[in-house]
């Protein structure tokens, strides 16, 4: 079972962040912490006890703007040891999630918290560390770089350039990371927390908001056309105009533009086209 700290500066958030997680079968403690300097104080106590001491943490659910310290400083400040807790960021605001993964976070959620997104988070965590608890038997093989415990779902993590200098982003399939070209992606479908990325191939969910993408692939050529859609401006292959309704043809996907971004979507079609 699960022992976890949460920090959180607003004490009505945090109240409501505990009574979720000490409902969870899985949680064997939940503590709580109202700002960074105490968080660290209680988790640098807990790290010179020990894994077995009763003051042990096994994960840290951290808000990200707190006053003094935020909960990205606090992430930095724990990489420096050697086996730090883990980390899920519980936050309102989704434009920290790539930053949030650069730091080894193993989930990201969003405020308001929803009590099946928290068990998820709670699954994910329990999948790493389960495994680390569990007696190796003499002849077990340590896994190879790059694999997680089964079962357990890879962080979405920002594109990375492979060898080629083309950049792709890993996403989890069965219990292995793979990844996927940038390039080869048409088109994101926001989907709550995470995103879905399309591809002529299939489709693929990564744990990171659609703003987050947005952001990140501009200079790319994927634009906003929609709140819940990023698409891929040289895989637009038809834009319609009907009664004042705008959409696009993406392969065999039809995709609403909403008025918002039509206008814009429409230019950059023109620039584009005129190369």
């Amino acid at each position: 079972m699960l022992r976890v700290l949460a920090v959180d500066d607003e004490k009505p958030a945090l109240e409501e962040l505990l009574y979720l997680l000490r409902a969870d079968s899985r949680i064997r403690s939940a503590e709580g912490a109202t700002d960074a300097t105490e968080a660290l104080r209680r988790i640098g106590r807990a790290l010179e006890a020990g894994p077995d001491s009763e003051d042990a943490i096994d994960v840290v659910f951290l808000d990200i703007h707190m006053a003094g310290l935020t909960g990205l400083d606090v992430a930095r400040l724990l990489a420096g040891f050697a086996r730090p807790p883990l980390i899920v960021f519980v936050t309102a605001h989704e434009g920290f999630a790539v930053q949030a993964f650069d730091l080894k976070a193993v989930d990201y959620v969003l405020k308001p918290v929803r009590r099946e997104r928290l068990a998820e988070a709670v699954r994910r965590v329990r999948d790493l560390v389960v495994p680390l608890r569990e007696p190796q038997r003499p002849d077990a093989q340590p896994p190879a770089p790059g694999h997680l415990p089964p079962g357990a779902a890879a962080p979405a993590a920002p594109a990375v350039p492979n060898g080629g200098g083309a950049e792709q982003i890993p996403v989890e399939l069965g219990g292995v990371t793979r990844f996927v070209p940038v390039d080869d992606i048409t088109y994101v479908e926001a989907q709550g927390d995470y995103a879905r990325l399309h591809t002529a191939a299939g489709s693929h969910l990564v744990r990171i908001p659609l703003s987050a993408l947005e952001e990140r692939w501009a200079s790319r050529g994927f634009v906003r056309i929609h709140r819940s859609h990023l698409v891929a401006l040289g895989r637009i292959d038809e834009l319609r105009l009907d009664a004042g309704t705008t959409t696009v043809r993406v392969g065999d996907a039809e995709l609403a533009v909403s008025r918002r971004h039509a206008r814009q979507l429409r230019d950059l079609l023109l620039r584009h086209a005129r190369g």
